[in-house]
């Protein structure tokens, strides 16, 4: 499985993806998908925290948005 920790050591494997709906003054989000989970961060914080979700429960909250 992918690491999806936050920044530094942690998470230096995963493949962030900054969100279309990010500004640079604020609300940034940054995505990353491992095999079972998707993980999201502040963009502008990467060594800080990693929300983990269970890629069903991710694609879930999706669909209740669209």
């Amino acid at each position: 499985m992918t690491d999806l920790g936050g920044g530094g050591g942690a998470g230096s494997c995963a493949r962030w993806r900054k969100s279309s709906r990010s500004t640079n003054v604020a609300n940034c989000v940054e995505l990353a998908l491992g095999g079972a989970v998707a993980a999201v961060r502040d963009s502008k914080n990467p060594a800080g925290a990693v929300l983990l979700f269970p890629r069903p429960r991710w694609a879930a909250f999706l669909a209740g948005w669209r």
